[in-house]
C-alpha cells in the first residue's frame, strides 16, 4: 500500500449511525503512520477492517459529543481486556477532560479505571501540534459550543485539513489555508435565525473552502434533513473546485 498520505471513510453520519453509516470516524494514513482521527459510534469496528488498535500511532478526537467519541469506550476495553497487546499506551490527543470524562463512565467501583494504561492522553489546546512519525498534527480551537478542534495534518508534500463540528470561524479559515482537501461538516439544512451557531450548512462549507483556496472539499456530517447529493451541490454553489462527499469506506489521496 502507498505511503502517501490518504483519508479513508469509516464513518459520517450524524447524529447517530445509519444502517450503512457509522458516526463520525476517519483512518489517516501516511508514511507508516496511522491515526485515528474522531472515534464515533461504530466507526471501531470499521477501523479494524484497515488496522488494529495495536497498530494505530495515534487516536485524535476533535470533541467529547458521543457521535463522535464514543467508541473510545468499547475501545479501552479492547485494549485491555482483549486480544490486543499494546506495547505502550496509545497516544490520544483531546479536549480538556477527556480522561477524566472517559473514566467516569468506565470506572463501576471503588476505584479509578486505568484509563491511562490504554491511552496516554495529550490535552489540546489552541495552536496545539503533534508528531506522529512523519506526520504534522496541527489543533486550532473552533466554535462548537463545547471545547472544540480542528486539525491540519502534514506530511511534508500534502495536507489534509479536517474541520470537526463548528460554524464558520476565521479559525478553521486560517488553519486550511492553501490545503490540498479540506474535510469540512456540513450539518445544517439551514442557519439558525437566532442563538448561536455550532455547524456549517453546505453553502458556507463552500465558502470556508473558497476563503481557504482549498484545492478540494469533501463535505462530511452531513445532517439528517439533507441528502448528501443535495450538500455537494449547495456546497458546489459557492466553490468552484471539486466536492465530494465523505462515503462510508471511501479512501482519499491527499495531494
Amino acid at each position: 500500500m502507498s505511503d502517501d498520505l490518504r483519508l479513508t471513510v469509516l464513518g459520517s453520519a450524524t447524529p447517530y449511525p445509519d444502517v450503512d453509516n457509522p458516526c463520525s470516524g476517519y483512518l489517516v494514513s501516511g508514511g507508516g503512520a496511522r491515526v485515528w482521527m474522531d472515534a464515533g459510534t461504530g466507526t471501531l469496528a470499521r477501523l479494524r477492517r484497515h488496522v488494529g488498535l495495536d497498530e494505530l500511532d495515534a487516536i485524535w478526537i476533535s470533541h467529547l459529543h458521543a457521535d463522535h467519541s464514543a467508541d473510545l469506550l468499547t475501545a479501552y476495553y479492547g485494549a485491555l481486556y482483549a486480544d490486543v497487546r499494546l506495547s505502550a499506551p496509545i497516544p490520544l490527543y483531546g479536549p480538556p477532560g477527556i480522561a477524566d470524562r472517559l473514566a467516569h463512565f468506565l470506572t463501576n467501583g471503588p476505584s479509578r479505571s486505568p484509563i491511562e494504561s490504554a491511552f496516554a492522553v495529550h490535552e489540546l489546546h489552541d495552536g496545539h501540534r503533534a508528531r506522529v512519525g512523519p506526520l504534522t498534527l496541527t489543533s486550532r480551537e473552533v466554535a462548537h459550543g463545547m471545547p472544540a478542534f480542528a486539525v491540519r495534518v502534514e506530511d511534508g508534500d500534502a495536507s489534509l485539513v479536517y474541520s470537526g463540528d463548528t460554524a464558520p470561524c476565521a479559525n478553521l479559515t486560517s488553519l486550511a489555508q492553501g490545503c490540498d482537501v479540506l474535510l469540512c461538516e456540513a450539518d445544517s439544512g439551514q442557519a439558525p435565525a437566532e442563538g448561536e451557531r455550532v455547524h456549517h450548512t453546505p453553502e458556507e462549507a463552500g465558502d470556508t473552502a473558497a476563503s481557504a483556496r482549498a484545492g478540494r472539499l469533501i463535505v462530511t456530517h452531513v445532517g439528517p434533513f439533507l441528502t448528501p447529493l443535495q450538500a455537494v451541490e449547495r456546497a458546489s454553489t459557492r466553490f468552484t473546485g471539486p466536492v465530494e462527499h465523505a462515503v462510508p469506506d471511501a479512501v482519499f489521496p491527499i495531494g
